[in-house]
């Protein structure tokens, strides 16, 4: 899969809502419900962090939820891909991008969303064909200002922004034109899912998915 191939599936990914929630799941028992309940919401691009220990079999159990699209974040090597790949992850985000991280997603046919945060690095990725980009961290490095900016010489590449991304910034980013969507963390409170609270993560979805 060539690096333009897969942002042409990370470009569908990002336009099925506004909000892509970033997840870190701690106990593997909340993958599944919160799945149903992000979707249930209207928010089914779903972002499981390559952070904990359950993180692969979260994105197993999340892949069995109807209507979701489950992506592994926090890729970091080759390893990362080919198990995110094997447990059912339907696309992946990186923080950054490195030749190797590239050709492992070109390798297994996994749609990378890469990070990028300069305009030489923006540049790099365009270069190999990367038209959707994530933009990472987005408020420590510019946040929407940045991005508008960035965005009249570079018009070619669409952005999703992610990084310190709240209820209340989100629509600073989501009104430019060169912006997809966002990735947000806020949809998923630690408090909530500790409680079981799916219903009120799901109105949280819902009030997400109305910012566009």
């Amino acid at each position: 899969m060539t690096p333009a191939e897969q942002s042409k599936a990370a470009l569908h990914i990002c336009q099925l809502a506004p909000v892509v929630p970033v997840l870190v799941i701690e106990d593997l028992a909340h993958a599944k419900p919160l799945a149903q309940a992000l979707v249930a919401g209207g928010l089914p691009a779903l972002e499981v962090t390559l952070r904990t220990p359950c993180a692969l079999d979260a994105i197993r159990a999340m892949a069995e939820v109807e209507g979701g699209h489950v992506g592994a974040g926090t890729l970091l090597t080759r390893a990362d891909v080919k198990a995110a790949k094997e447990a059912g992850a339907t696309y992946g985000v990186s923080p950054g991008a490195t030749p190797a991280l590239i050709d492992a997603c070109c390798e297994f046919g996994l749609p990378l969303l890469p990070g990028a945060v300069t305009a030489s690095e923006i540049m790099a990725l365009l270069e190999k064909g990367y038209t959707v980009q994530k933009f990472f961290p987005a408020e420590q490095s510019g946040g929407a200002a940045f991005l508008k900016s960035i965005g009249s010489p570079l018009p070619q590449v669409s952005f999703c922004p992610t990084g310190g991304i709240s209820l209340k910034t989100a629509p600073d980013y989501l009104s430019l034109k060169n912006i997809l969507c966002v990735g947000g963390s806020w949809v998923a409170p630690k408090e909530a899912m500790a409680k079981g609270d799916w219903a009120a993560i799901t109105a949280l979805a819902a009030q997400a998915r109305t910012l566009r």
